[in-house]
């Protein structure tokens, strides 16, 4: 797991919206939806939906994680 989405669902917590209202106002795909639980990449195009739709910028949904040692 090189990246982690937990900031989005936090995110999504504080402004009491449920993943179906996510998917429905930005368009992606369940199969998207699922990639973000099980923290793999999306596409920048998908992040950008996120961020235009949740009013914030990339670093409020997502963080790179540090490589393992």
């Amino acid at each position: 797991m090189d990246v982690s989405y937990n900031k989005l669902f936090k995110l999504m917590i504080d402004k009491n919206m449920k993943r179906a209202d996510l998917l429905r106002k930005t368009g992606v795909s369940a199969n998207t939806m699922s990639k973000f639980s099980k923290h793999k990449y999306v596409s920048m195009e998908v992040l950008v939906k996120v961020c235009r739709v949740l009013n914030c910028d990339i670093g409020d949904i997502m963080e790179v994680l540090p490589e393992p040692k």
